[in-house]
């Protein structure tokens, strides 16, 4: 579980359903408190990850160090000049959306169910809060949910989509994952608020979500990719080729003090 905390870019490929009215909003505090008493791990991915090593090496030929690709970005030496992006490109350079389809398999009474990957962004709030409440997250204001998710620069989504084998076009589509990546859309992203439907756990599909991320970050020739663990997953995550403060690296945390 991923504990996360970015008004909207104008290139944001993100579709939010924002409900007429939202729900009380939660006591900020206790949430902070939760937060600072959970400690989350903050876990960089290294460039050697088995899935990706291929795309990697296209990307970046010379293996550099995390604070080292940082400073890639910035002055070498005293001539080092800049140069700027003309805007067409800035403005063609989000991810393309992508539509997956992870599994299909045929259950016994003859429904054909897909889990189906989706970098569109396509996010019903009262379907993520009710995910949310499965896995058992403190809900937090919808208004500043559908404020993440607009902001953020990749959201995707996992669907279990199931369809009746005598009735066409008859198809219910339920919200089973979630994983969302903010970024400067040039060096670094933070992956925050990955979550599967623990009926749907144990099958590979939480790993196939991270896998899928970092892939679309990786395409756009972002490599810094960073995100923040709670402990009890954080073997799961270094399975992924994240690792916990390389180079001595330490993530620090501001608490509003109450």
């Amino acid at each position: 579980m991923l504990r996360s905390s970015l008004v909207a870019s104008s290139s944001s490929i993100c579709q939010v359903h924002l409900p007429a009215c939202h729900s009380k909003s939660p006591n900020n505090s206790s949430y902070f408190r939760q937060m600072r008493d959970e400690a989350p791990t903050k876990m960089i991915w290294r460039e050697d990850c088995s899935f990706s090593r291929k795309r990697r090496i296209e990307l970046c030929p010379l293996k550099a160090g995390f604070w080292d690709s940082i400073r890639s970005g910035f002055l070498k030496n005293n001539n080092t000049q800049v140069v700027e992006t003309p805007t067409s490109l800035l403005e063609d350079e989000e991810p393309l959306p992508q539509e997956i389809v992870l599994l299909e398999r045929t259950q016994s009474d003859g429904v054909v169910e897909q889990i189906v990957f989706s970098s569109a962004g396509d996010v019903d709030l009262y379907d993520l809060q009710t995910l949310c409440d499965k896995v058992g997250w403190p809900r937090r204001p919808l208004s500043k949910v559908a404020a993440s998710l607009k902001n953020s620069y990749l959201v995707a989504t996992l669907h279990s989509i199931t369809r009746l084998p005598d009735a066409e076009g008859t198809e219910r589509k339920q919200l089973i994952g979630m994983g969302r990546a903010t970024s400067d859309h040039a060096f670094n992203a933070t992956i925050w608020d990955v979550l599967v439907d623990p009926s749907y756990q144990g099958q590979g599909l939480g790993k196939a979500l991270v896998e899928q991320l970092i892939r679309a970050l990786l395409q756009r020739d972002i490599g810094n990719i960073t995100l923040f663990a709670d402990s009890k997953v954080v073997d799961f995550y270094k399975n992924l080729g994240f690792e916990a403060d390389p180079e001595g690296i330490k993530g620090m945390f501001w608490f509003p003090r109450f």
